[in-house]
Parts: C-alpha cells; structure tokens; sequence
C-alpha cells in the first residue's frame, strides 16, 4: 500500500477537478449577467435615457438613489468575513460616508433628491472585490468574489428594474388596463375598496405602508443574513437562498410587462401618481370613489412616462417569497415575514398601483420562480417539473382570462371569481406538497463527471467539507 493509500486521502488528480466545477458555473453566470446589463445598457440609449451601469457608477462619487439598498448589499458582502473584518468593513464605509457628506455640505453641492449615505457601502464592497483579486487565492478568492458579486447583484439588480420600466414606457404605447379592470370585477375590485380604506387611515398609515412598499429589498435582506448566518463559520453558500429568488424575479417579471402592459388603476381610472399619468389619459378620474363601468374593454393609449409595471405584481411576488422563505426562521423573522407581505398587498391596492387580478398573477408568478429555483438546486426531478409546469400553465391561463374573457368574468363574477382564486390555490398547495415531499427525502446527487476511480479505498481520516469539493462548490447563490 502506497503512502495515499495510508493517509485516506484521494490520489493523482482526484483533488483537481473540485476547482473547476467550482469556478465554471460562476464564469458562466457573471458573463451572462455581464450581458444581459450591457443590453439593458445600449436599450437605454437607444432611447436616449442612462442604462443601469452608468447610473450604478455615478454613486461612486455622486449621491446615491438607493443608499439603504447599498448598505443592505453590503450586508450580504460581510457574511464571509470574519466579526473583525465586518467592523472593520463597517466603519471604513461609515467614515467615507461622512466625509462625502461633509464635502457636499462645504461646496453646497446638496444630495440632488438622493441619500446622503450610501457611497461608503459601494466603496467597501468594489474594495473588497479588488481584496479578493489581489490578495486571495483558491477558495477564498473565489467565496469572496461570490460574496461580491450577490451585492453588487442586488444593488444593479435595481438599476436594471428602473432601467425595465422605462424602456416599457417607451416600447408599449397603448395598455390593456380596461381588460384587467373588467376582470377584477369578479374579485369584487378590491383595488376600490383598500383605496378608500387606505384614504381613511390618514398619513400615519399611508406613510408606514409607503415605506414597506419601498424597502422590499432590505427585507429580502434581513431574511437572507439569518439564512446566511453559517457561511463565514462554513465557508461555503447554502444551495438556495432568498435573494436568489429575488433577483429571478426581478429580472424576469419585467419581460412580462412587455407582453401584458398595464399601468394600474390609479393611472387609467385616477389623476395618476409621481408627477404621471391621470389627466386626459385616464378614462375618467373614477379611483377610488367610483367603480369602473362595465362596458366593453379596448386597448387604450398612454404616455410615454409611465411604467407599464403592474401584470404581475412583481411586488406581491417579492413579497410572497420572502413569507415564504422567513417561514424557517425564529418568530420574530416569521412575524415580519407575515407583516411584510399583508403590508405588501394593502399598499399595493390601497395605493391604486394595482389591480386585484395582478396580485393573483404575483403570487402564482413567485412560487413558480421559486420552484424552479429549489428545483435546479437540489437537481430536476419529475416532481420539481411537474410543479413548475403546473405554476406555468396557471400563470399563462390567467393572462390568457384576463386578456380574452374579461367581460365574461366581469358578468359571472360569483362563478369566475371563486375559479381564479381556486386557481391560485391550486399552486399553493401543489408547491407546499412538493416541497414538503422534498425536505423529507435527500436531494438527488451532483453528477458532475464520471469517476473512475473505486470507492472503496479505506478512509482514517475525516473529510472536511472543502476535500468533499464537487457536490457543496456547485452549490449556486
């Protein structure tokens, strides 16, 4: 017996090929990413507006838009350093804060409608990118740049949504408002209704459900720190995790837009929002005092401004998947989880963002994501594609209703109304089974090349989880 085989430890190359695995799928995903904002990018051009690379590097020196979302990314950066290298982090990116803000105050330059804190966060986490560049190798080069990457991810993530909704405002003149208006009224218009509740809670309420409906992501966030909460002590990501289904979301969800533009009920049937829309573009100034008449819906043109962002609802969905993935954690992580998505939803009826019918498609839309997402982490089986299929196909039936048999739904609302809901149901309790099915049995295994080398080989010492290489490194965040 040679000296491998009385150590236990693999022999010739076995040990290599956990690095490549390893590296490959995360070159893969960053060139994707790469071009897929390079496009969004040249898109925003076209229509001479900032893509989301120029707008992400303008708060590099320029007060930041989305200050908490940085330190919220930022966040997610410090999950692989060690308590001392997080203080440290911390408060280099507090004192360059400070002094950017000392400087806009001694040259009067002002925030221009951005956060005055936020550049810090950015500074921290490019820096540690370049750490990891030039001052890491192996593993450690590659977890940090993991760590980077899901920030910086988050943070352009945003830019590339803000850079979506404009480029539906200037590619879809006419919406399909009249459709999905003429369809709530099966779910009894509940965009109506949580509007005049909404109006009767005065500011307070008002306020509080603005600021939820905003910091959405720093939610995520919170969800995703307690998910994340062993990866510095483990050195590796979990499988799957919540801001993965975020990020999906986030990028798909706006394809949609394309296909079904809608604007939103405050917009075609009020005096619009944000400085948009309303005037003699709505229908009438009818939201939300007045239901909308039944008569027969038609494509009805719009301004070129406002954001064709309402079927799904992206922020239902966002919503949803933080409830369900906060349902894991400790009470107080499930009670804001629960607060956050009821929040979620009365803000975005109670603001006229959105139609009830658009809340449905949101939450079929997140649980279909989020099953594909478990799905392709633990390896395709015939559940996970059956559950996907089934979330598919009720998402595009009700597209397809909203679209073709509104003024159906609207006249048989007691029987079409209680059938969307069934629906929905349907794929709630499809993806709790699945998934129930799932954390009963073991995941099915990598297979990530054939061995050819016997198992057999006596073993005399224990294998961390970096020798066991292949199976946790193809693991994606």
């Amino acid at each position: 017996m040679n000296t491998e085989q009385q150590s236990g430890k693999p022999r010739g190359k076995s040990s290599m090929p956990s690095r490549t695995p390893c590296f490959r799928p995360w070159a893969l995903a960053a060139v994707a990413t790469g071009g897929f904002l390079l496009t969004l990018e040249f898109a925003a051009r076209r229509h001479g507006l900032p893509g989301p690379l120029t707008n992400q590097a303008r708060e590099v020196v320029f007060a930041p838009k989305s200050g908490p979302l940085l330190y919220a990314g930022m966040a997610l950066m410090l999950v692989v350093l060690t308590r001392r290298q997080r203080f440290v982090a911390a408060g280099a990116a507090i004192g360059i804060d400070v002094v950017f803000a000392l400087v806009r105050w001694a040259t009067g330059a002002g925030t221009g409608g951005g956060h005055w804190f936020g550049n810090g966060a950015l500074w921290v986490i490019l820096g540690c990118g370049v750490v990891a560049v030039t001052r890491r190798t192996g593993r450690e080069r590659v977890l940090l740049l993991k760590s980077v990457g899901l920030a910086l991810l988050l943070v352009a993530g945003r830019k590339a949504g803000d850079t979506w909704l404009l480029i539906t405002a200037k590619t879809r003149p006419v919406v399909l408002d009249q459709y999905v208006a003429t369809a709530d009224h099966a779910l009894g218009d509940p965009a109506w209704l949580m509007g005049r509740i909404v109006r009767a809670t005065g500011p307070v309420g008002a306020h509080l459900l603005d600021w939820v409906y905003i910091q959405l992501a720093v939610a995520a966030v919170l969800v995703a720190l307690y998910q994340l909460r062993h990866v510095a002590a483990e050195r590796r990501f979990p499988r799957h995790h919540v801001v993965r289904t975020f990020l999906a979301i986030g990028v798909l969800g706006p394809g949609i837009y394309m296909i079904f533009p809608v604007v939103g009920p405050v917009f075609a049937y009020g005096s619009g929002a944000f400085g948009t829309g309303g005037g003699h573009w709505a229908v009438a100034d009818l939201w939300p005092d007045t239901l909308p008449p039944h008569t027969v819906p038609q494509p009805m043109p719009y301004d070129g401004i406002t954001p064709r962002n309402c079927m799904p609802s992206l922020h239902t969905a966002w919503a949803t998947a933080i409830f369900v993935h906060s349902r894991k954690g400790p009470r107080f992580l499930r009670f804001a989880g629960t607060f956050w998505l009821i929040a979620t939803l009365s803000a975005t009826l109670g603001f006229g963002y959105h139609y009830g019918a658009d809340l449905v498609a949101g939450v079929v839309f997140a649980l279909t994501v989020e099953a594909a997402l478990r799905a392709h982490a633990r390896g395709w089986d015939r559940s996970g594609i059956q559950l996907v299929a089934h979330g598919t196909a009720v998402f595009a039936l009700l597209l397809v209703s909203y679209r073709y048999l509104s003024l159906e739904m609207a006249g048989r609302p007691w029987v079409f109304g209680p059938l969307v809901l069934l629906a929905m149901i349907s794929v709630v309790d499809a993806y709790l089974r699945t998934t129930g099915t799932w954390e009963r049995k073991p995941a099915p295994p990598w297979r990530t090349e054939p061995q050819t080398e016997p198992q057999t080989e006596p073993q005399t010492e224990p294998q961390t989880e970096s020798e066991r290489g292949g199976e946790r490194q193809l693991e994606p965040v």
